[in-house]
């Protein structure tokens, strides 16, 4: 009975914050699905990753809240519908509502065939920048989840530097604790320029950070 008490409590906290949270209300009055589509426009904002004209790709796109930034920013005016000046590919394991303007393909991306779908829809054209919220069910188990997760920035950067343009960008979430150094290590290893950034959006008591490599560097 503790623990189940103690569980609801946790629960109730976490609404509380939720409810309050600044970036909840704000995605709510800007039309965005999630509060991280601020994460993602701080980024942008900081380094001028994604303009007008650009090909983008969105790995582990849902609820589609990073989607529908890229899609406003590839908008005159910054519209959520209307022309668009560039394109959107997305992906994820779980299904999302569509975004319009966004082609969306839904698969595993640690499996082979969605990841071979999505690079043939692109068509052979290069992209100028690829953003990934993917992030693994963690366990609790500290190396275990280094491990999921390194698996994921592993694949994000493969796709990265078989996909994107010399100058192209590719931002990964990774969280701070057992693992992070070695990811830091494999960005500089693969982009020239490296920038980690902790968005404002992103919770306080989160671990969680991104990873900005511009630049692939190419490979022997």
């Amino acid at each position: 009975m503790k623990v189940k008490t103690k569980s609801k409590k946790v629960n109730k906290a976490w609404l509380n914050d939720h409810v309050n949270d600044p970036y909840v209300k704000l995605a709510q009055k800007e039309g965005y699905r999630a509060r991280a589509a601020y994460k993602l426009k701080e980024i942008d904002e900081a380094l001028g990753l994604i303009k007008p004209g650009h090909l983008v790709v969105d790995l582990g796109s849902a609820p589609g809240a990073w989607s529908q930034y890229v899609r406003r920013r590839l908008a005159p005016e910054g519209a959520a519908a209307g022309v668009l000046e560039g394109q959107i590919f997305a992906l994820d394991i779980l299904p999302m509502e569509p975004v319009e303007g966004v082609t969306f393909i839904q698969g595993d991306f640690r499996e082979p065939g969605p990841a071979a779908e999505l690079g043939a829809a692109l068509g052979g054209r290069k992209v100028d920048a690829v953003v990934s919220d993917m992030a693994p069910n963690l366990s609790g188990i500290p190396s275990s989840d280094a491990a999921r997760i390194e698996h994921l920035v592993e694949l994000a950067i493969e796709f990265a530097h078989a996909h994107l343009k010399p100058e192209g960008a590719l931002v990964c979430k990774v969280f701070h604790g057992s693992g992070y150094s070695q990811l830091v290590k494999l960005f500089k290893q693969e982009f020239r320029i490296v920038k980690p950034v902790k968005p404002k959006a992103s919770r306080d008591k989160s671990s969680e950070t991104f990873l900005v490599g511009i630049g692939p560097k190419p490979r022997a």
